[in-house]
């Protein structure tokens, strides 16, 4: 049995609690959740008839400034509808080369949608040269696809990106008539960063897709956002994609209380993430870039020699920490205290004293 393994058999014990800083998505519902998952109204979200799920997309709607709304079951499934919708097979997407939408979602655009992908490189913050995406766009000529969408990301690792640029590749994606889809996963992190309206970060975005189930806290789903028109395609393509559920109102239910509730703490996340990061990096034996600490992310980087010791030694404590390869994706959420800060602060230099 495996590492990772034994870590989720481990988990199914109740009696122990682990520091779990793997991703923001090990979240777990609290009980005030799950009582609101309880009480929610339900119905057939398939015939459009789920009020719980209406709610959740009016509520998203608003808060992003756009005029509707979908409840999709991931975020992958959310960016995938949105590339289905704005390309034709044989047409085109310009991404970031480390943006999810181009590196961890399986390249489902092009396996199911026939849609061809053109990776820029990115800089240390995430973001795309302004140039290479104008040289990127292909001419109009049988030799090339049809460059059709820019999609973006924001955060980026933990990255907020930089608002007038965002605006500027906006700009200029729409100059040659192609649209613009953001993932925005972690973009309540990016508001809250900055201390603004989410609306703001997107108002020159056609279509957004945000995960409910990361610092918001719910158990599962994803809302894809844009206009009327393009939602209703959208409906289309997530039926397609087998993502049409019914009484989904549950799971809407746990995204509006998240939105309520938990949206407001994700500030408390990016002050304990800093606080993690400033402590550790004093530790000479670890190097953590704190430019790059920006919400709730840091990149631990060990000494090579103590990269697994160091992950059985904060296991043992019941600490856990991805691999580092060479460096530890390090998340904190909504599940993390301040006790559980101090006490993985304490489990590092106790490694190292040793």
């Amino acid at each position: 049995m495996n590492n990772y393994s034994q870590m989720k058999y481990d988990n199914k014990n109740s009696s122990i609690k682990y520091i779990d800083y793997r991703s923001d998505t090990f979240t777990k519902p609290s009980l005030e959740m799950k009582q609101a998952a309880m009480d929610c109204l339900l119905g057939d979200d398939v015939y459009e008839e789920d009020p719980t799920a209406i709610a959740l997309q009016e509520k998203m709607a608003k808060m992003l400034g756009k005029e509707a709304a979908l409840f999709t079951s991931t975020g992958t499934q959310g960016n995938l509808i949105a590339m289905l919708c704005h390309c034709a097979r044989g047409e085109e997407v310009i991404a970031g080369d480390r943006y999810h939408i181009y590196s961890d979602e399986a390249k489902g655009a092009s396996v199911l949608g026939g849609i061809a992908m053109d990776p820029l490189k990115t800089d240390q913050f995430g973001s795309i040269n302004i140039d290479d995406f104008l040289g990127a766009i292909k001419q109009d000529d049988v030799h090339y696809a049809i460059s059709k969408l820019l999609c973006l990301e924001n955060t980026v690792s933990g990255c907020v990106q930089n608002q007038d640029h965002i605006d500027a590749l906006a700009k200029a994606a729409h100059d040659h008539d192609i649209k613009v889809h953001l993932d925005g996963a972690r973009l309540f992190n990016a508001a809250a960063a900055q201390d603004v309206a989410i609306s703001s970060l997107v108002k020159n975005i056609d279509t957004i897709s945000i995960c409910l189930s990361k610092g918001i806290g719910a158990p599962a789903g994803n809302v894809l956002i844009g206009s009327k028109e393009f939602i209703h395609n959208a409906r289309r393509q997530r039926k397609l994609l087998g993502g049409g559920m019914r009484q989904v109102g549950i799971l809407a239910a746990c995204g509006i209380y998240g939105l309520d509730h938990n949206v407001p703490l994700l500030k408390e996340d990016h002050r304990r993430a800093r606080r993690l990061a400033e402590e550790l990096a004093k530790l000479p034996q670890i190097s953590i870039n704190l430019d790059l600490v920006q919400t709730n992310m840091l990149f631990i980087e060990p000494d090579a020699n103590d990269r697994e010791s160091l992950r059985h030694f904060l296991y043992e404590r019941n600490i856990i920490i991805g691999a580092p390869n060479p460096t530890a994706r390090t998340v904190v959420h909504l599940d993390i205290s301040d006790d559980d800060i101090d006490h993985t602060i304490k489990s590092f230099k106790e490694f190292y004293s040793n």
